[in-house]
């Protein structure tokens, strides 16, 4: 096995069993505050590991930066008809947090989700895998910086899918196993992606722009959204200081593997 392809797999074991364990503790109701922080966190991080890491060098290294241009556009609207067909899903959502619903709102609209959620989280990891992958072949920085971009998403996406499997009639240990088996897909697209990425490197651009365009849907249709709903100022600063923590957090992330 390559140091790449351990790289890999690595941070692919390290974002499934870090993000649903900690998915886990965190779906108690008392703790909605601090899964509303990591979502501002993780805007940050998916916004700045798009614009300053995969598109510039997704833009280096192609042949044709106009198609590139394309397939980006491509990605996000790919992404937007995929959601409202229901087949992927980016909810945050979970009862007991601050969304001003009538009691049992989300225990309502959980119940509709259950199987349909673990099949659609299980081709939203394996994509995860394969940007990890192409992140990783690129440099080893860039690797580390997106691993932490979707570290920090996937935990509050997680506690989403855990409240949603337990509002839906799964027991915590059958939730806990179903959404470890679903993010262990992550690491099957991690190994494909570093093959098919190795052998066809003209290729790499376009994962390279898929990845940003999949960063950039989830954080301005989803994540900053959730912010936007709470206007008051003294709710609004904090947030936009963790948006601004998740930027931080992107650029130390490089600096520190440029650093070995």
């Amino acid at each position: 096995m390559t140091s790449t392809l351990a790289y890999i797999v690595s941070a692919n074991v390290l974002t499934t069993v870090v993000s649903i364990c900690l998915a886990a503790w965190l779906s108690f109701r008392w703790l909605a505050s601090l899964v509303d922080r990591l979502v501002c966190v993780s805007a940050g991080l998916l916004l700045t590991v798009a614009f300053t890491h995969l598109l510039p060098e997704a833009f280096r290294d192609a042949d044709n930066p106009a198609m590139l241009g394309w397939l980006l556009l491509a990605g996000i609207l790919g992404l937007f008809l995929l959601e409202k067909a229901a087949l992927i899903h980016h909810t945050h959502h979970h009862e007991g947090d601050s969304h001003h619903h009538a009691h049992g709102h989300d225990a309502h609209e959980a119940r509709r989700g259950g199987w349909p959620v673990l099949i659609g989280d299980t081709f939203h990891n394996f994509g995860d895998g394969v940007l990890i992958a192409a992140a990783f072949v690129v440099d080893a920085k860039l690797g580390v910086a997106a691993t932490a971009a979707v570290l920090a998403h996937e935990v509050p996406h997680e506690v989403g899918d855990f409240m949603i499997l337990l509002n839906a009639g799964f027991s915590r240990r059958k939730a806990f196993v179903f959404n470890l088996a679903a993010g262990s897909s992550a690491v099957l697209g991690g190994v494909i992606g570093y093959f098919v990425l190795e052998s066809m490197q003209r290729l790499l651009p376009y994962a390279l722009a898929l990845a940003a365009a999949s960063f950039i849907y989830i954080a301005l249709s989803d994540l900053l959204p959730e912010m936007m709903r709470r206007t008051s100022l003294r709710r609004s600063l904090p947030e936009v200081g963790l948006v601004l923590l998740g930027v931080l957090i992107a650029a130390l992330a490089t600096t520190v593997a440029r650093a070995h």
